[in-house]
């Protein structure tokens, strides 16, 4: 029998797929392996135990795996697809494809078909394809400049506003008691200081969405505005690649902020709406490691 291997490296988490030809057989997911966010020994770790438990949950041998394809961001660098390749052949022996994380993510929402896909994870961006085959993307630039609408938007955006509230306030906001309880560090001043050294932002998403959930006004204009930031980028990748539609244009969502925070969703496809006008959406989460595992089984890249 013949296996293969999906890998969707993020900066949150790694998630493996295990099919033969035509059947998902196992799903498994472990930490992060986003070099950029993690590190290289960080990405090793938990792209080899991602490999492995794999191969357990499946009940396979991994020499049985004729090829594997793995998905993650930056990796569309050659120096970058190179050190994944190297860590993945520490337990794949067949072959090994590495590409980009859009790859993945167009390839699980639309096969080889047209569309645009949005992605709000713990980064986020938008790519797309023409009918032709012609491809665009927006946003991903990176946590520090780019990444607008994800996790750690997010969760940046909410301390800012969450201080400023305070700033105008005489007592504590309650968004702002729920990012410190997170943080664990103490008092106000030592959270100030945590959140000055460049923390992982994207932790604080599920206080963000909780509090959003019981009501609070700033929690919810941050997921407001995260839904709207997320919903441009569609807007520009659908204006490059479908001008002039004469149908309605395939639209997709992917990523932990569409899947945990309905407010981002209701947001987003109201304002895609109102500013592409015709559209077709998937309102189903797509699993971009389901993509990783077809490109796998058809030898794409």
């Amino acid at each position: 029998m013949t296996y293969y291997f999906g890998i969707d490296g993020g900066g949150s988490k790694t998630t493996c797929a295990v099919g033969d030809e035509t059947s998902l057989l196992a799903t498994v997911t472990v930490g992060p392996s986003n070099i950029t966010r993690v590190g290289e020994a960080q990405a090793r770790e938990s792209l080899l135990e991602a490999a492995r438990q794999g191969c357990a949950a499946a009940g396979i041998d991994a020499r049985q795996v004729r090829r594997a394809c793995v998905g993650a961001a930056g990796a569309g660098r050659e120096e970058v697809a190179k050190v994944i390749r190297k860590i993945v052949a520490e337990v794949i022996t067949g072959e090994i494809v590495v590409v980009g994380d859009m790859p993945i993510a167009l390839e699980a929402a639309f096969g080889a078909g047209s569309g645009v896909i949005v992605i709000a994870g713990t980064g986020s961006f938008a790519y797309g394809r023409d009918p032709q085959g012609k491809t665009a993307r927006a946003g991903g630039w990176g946590f520090a400049i780019s990444d607008e609408g994800s996790a750690h938007w997010i969760g940046l955006r909410a301390v800012r506003e969450a201080l400023r509230t305070a700033d105008k306030s005489t007592t504590m906001p309650v968004l702002l008691e729920q990012l410190m309880q997170i943080r664990r560090d103490g008092s106000f001043d030592e959270f100030v200081r945590a959140v000055n050294s460049n923390p992982d932002f994207a932790t604080f998403f599920p206080a963000v969405v909780s509090t959003a959930d019981a009501g609070d006004a700033t929690a919810r204009q941050v997921l407001i505005e995260a839904g709207r930031e997320l919903a441009d980028l569609a807007a520009i990748v659908a204006g490059k690649l479908f001008p002039n539609p004469e149908s309605p244009i395939p639209l997709a969502m992917a990523g932990g902020v569409f899947r945990y925070a309905p407010l981002v969703r209701e947001t987003f496809y109201n304002q895609v709406c109102s500013l592409l006008h015709s559209v077709a959406l998937n309102t189903e989460i797509v699993e971009p490691v389901h993509g990783a595992l077809q490109m796998a089984r058809l030898g794409r890249r």
